[in-house]
């Protein structure tokens, strides 16, 4: 698990606008990185519009957010859209940055277990260090714990 203060690990991955964005192209900006399930879900579209509707907030702290999931990048485009969220949506189909991010691993829903997606988030300062790290968040929590970091 990742500590605040440390190096947050960079990326490259495809966007819902199917160019690739690195975290490193922010670096002079502070990011929150949030990591969902699956686009066009209950949980999920609550805690992208949330972010949606906080943007303005976070903007104005030097901020940018990108969402990360396995949806392909076709299928994020179509929810980005359908949501008017006003960052990048970023395809990690291989959960290659998930488990970087430690926000891959076993879940369960209705007695099922099954590998996927463990919601958190990540705020990243504008050097690339860690400033919040939230594991198994709630999408509502998300928000709030995001919101207060960025004030």
């Amino acid at each position: 698990m990742f500590e605040v203060g440390q190096k947050a690990p960079d990326f490259t991955l495809t966007s819902d606008e199917g160019t690739e964005i690195s975290l490193s192209d922010y670096r002079g900006k502070r990011v929150l990185v949030f990591f969902y399930p699956k686009a066009f879900t209950g949980g999920c579209t609550t805690q992208a519009c949330g972010l949606r509707d906080a943007f303005p907030q976070i903007e104005a702290e030097n901020g940018v957010v990108l969402g990360i999931s396995p949806d392909e990048p076709g299928r994020l485009a179509e929810w980005r859209e359908a949501e008017n969220l006003p960052y990048n949506l970023l395809s990690d189909p291989d959960h290659t940055v998930s488990e970087a991010y430690f926000s891959w691993g076993e879940r369960s829903m209705y007695g099922n277990k099954f590998m996927g997606i463990i919601r958190s988030h990540f705020v990243i300062d504008a050097e690339g260090n860690f400033e919040d790290v939230q594991h198994k968040v709630s999408p509502k929590k998300s928000i709030e714990k995001a919101l207060k970091t960025f004030k």
